[in-house]
C-alpha cells in the first residue's frame, strides 16, 4: 500500500508507482486520503485492516506518506515485507523543517482565504506542480487546511528507530528538491539496516512521474540482495 504527500492524493502516487510496481508484477493498492484531521491515524487504521486481511505488506509512500508507512513498519515489523519510502521530508521531530513550514504557511492561506487564494500563491511553481496541486488541494476542499497541520506537526520516525527495522527499503531522493532535502533521505537509507539510496530529479519528474517511482523501486531491489 503505497501513501501521498501532504495535500496530494492517491492519483499522483498511481502515476509514480503504477509502472514501475507493474513491472514486477506487484499490485499497487492507493486508498484516497482520509479526510482532515483523521489523516495519519485513519491511514494507520487502513494498513492495521489491510495487514488484517493479506498479511505482510509492502508499505511506502511519498513524503508525509513514506513517513506514515515507516512509522506503521515500525509498530509492526513482523507485518511488514519491505518500504518503499519516496521523498522523507524529516527525522523524528519535524522542527524546522521546509516541508513542516511549508505546509503550516498553507494551511494558514487556505484557512484564510480558501483553497483558490492558496493555490495563486503557486503561480512561480513548475506548471506540472501547479496542476497537481489543483486537482489534489481542490479535492480536499475544507478538509485541507486540518490535514496540512496534521502533517506539519507530526513526527516521523526517529533514525534510531529505523535503524532497528530489518526490512529491505528503498529511499528515493530528487537531489533538487529543497522542500525534501537529499541530506534526510541519505540519512534514512544510512540507518535502515537494508536500504538503498535511489536519486532523481525534480526536473525529470516533471517530465516523468514514474522517475521517482522507479529511482525507488531500483533502490529497493537493490536492498533485497543485501543480508
Amino acid at each position: 500500500m503505497l501513501l501521498p504527500g501532504t495535500g496530494s492524493d492517491e492519483v499522483f502516487v498511481r502515476a509514480v508507482f503504477a509502472g514501475p510496481l507493474r513491472a514486477l508484477g506487484v499490485p499497487l493498492l492507493t486508498p484516497p486520503p482520509p479526510p482532515g484531521a483523521s489523516l495519519a491515524e485513519g491511514y494507520l487504521e487502513i494498513l492495521d485492516a489491510l495487514a488484517d486481511e493479506h498479511g505482510e505488506l509492502l508499505v511506502g509512500g511519498i513524503s508525509f506518506g513514506a513517513h506514515l508507512a515507516a512509522e506503521w513498519a515500525v509498530r509492526h515489523p513482523g507485518r511488514c515485507g519491505g518500504l518503499l519510502a519516496a521523498l522523507p521530508a524529516w527525522n523524528g521531530a519535524p522542527g524546522p523543517a521546509p516541508a513542516s513550514r511549508a505546509a503550516t504557511l498553507s494551511a494558514d492561506l487556505v484557512a484564510r482565504y480558501g483553497v483558490g487564494a492558496a493555490l495563486a500563491q503557486a503561480e512561480g511553481s513548475p506548471a506540472w506542480l501547479r496542476a497537481e496541486l489543483d486537482r489534489a488541494w481542490r479535492r480536499h476542499g475544507d478538509d485541507l487546511a486540518a490535514g496540512l497541520r496534521v502533517a506539519a506537526a507530526r513526527p516521523s520516525p526517529s533514525l534510531a528507530q529505523l535503524a532497528a527495522l530489518n526490512v529491505p527499503a528503498g529511499v528515493g531522493t530528487c537531489t533538487d528538491d529543497p522542500v525534501h532535502p537529499t541530506k534526510v533521505a541519505s540519512e534514512w537509507a544510512a540507518s535502515l539496516p537494508r536500504a538503498s539510496l535511489g536519486r532523481t530529479t525534480l526536473a525529470a519528474l516533471g517530465a516523468d512521474r514514474e522517475s521517482l517511482g522507479r529511482a525507488t523501486v531500483l533502490a529497493f531491489l537493490r536492498a533485497r540482495k543485501k543480508p
